[in-house]
């Protein structure tokens, strides 16, 4: 075998992985950094999640609710690498009737937009409302927070939910993004 069949580093796998996400022509490279953030602001809330379902206290439906939480959160997060790559523009092979047609630019700006105006919303009230010392019902917050037993808990606590302050922004500009280079299409 030469050097030119060689299968790619890592196999076809890899190969169908990179093809998939691999930004299309013209993504600015603030847009791809940007839409390869968003999952990144995600994944630490996920992971200081988890350790929840290995406390000996927890029902097996709250360990379950604690890891589909953390997954969906992480995959939805990462519909934001749609907006650069070719996944965001054209319907994969395997959906019957649609396969390799153009993705309407509406169906993916509405749906971002919507969420990133969502995400900002709700994430900032939600740490207003932390920071004021209630929760998002008005009560107070629980002396068994993590935030309120102080030191490294609560700075783990925050090291790890402030990201998702960014996530809607981060969204909204991965949108703004994808529709600057879609609208003559």
């Amino acid at each position: 075998m030469t050097r030119t069949d060689a299968p790619p580093a890592g196999g076809p796998t890899r190969a169908m992985w990179r093809a998939a996400h691999t930004p299309v022509a013209g993504v600015p490279r603030w847009a791809r950094t940007t839409a390869y953030a968003v999952p990144f602001t995600v994944l630490p809330s996920g992971l200081w999640r988890l350790p929840i379902v290995f406390d000996g206290g927890v029902g097996v439906g709250e360990r379950a609710y604690v890891v589909l939480l953390s997954i969906v959160s992480e995959l939805v997060a990462f519909t934001a690498v749609g907006l650069v790559a070719a996944w965001g523009e054209r319907f994969p092979r395997w959906v019957p009737g649609l396969r390799g047609r153009g993705i309407p630019r509406l169906f993916v700006i509405v749906p971002a937009a919507l969420g990133a105006v969502v995400l900002t919303t709700v994430w900032t009230i939600t740490f207003v409302t932390h920071f004021a010392g209630v929760t998002l019902r008005g009560e107070p917050i629980p002396s068994a927070f993590p935030t309120e037993a102080g030191g490294w808990e609560a700075a783990a606590f925050y090291v790890c939910y402030l990201p998702l302050l960014l996530w809607g922004p981060l969204l909204g500009v991965t949108a703004y993004a994808y529709h600057r280079r879609r609208r003559n299409r």
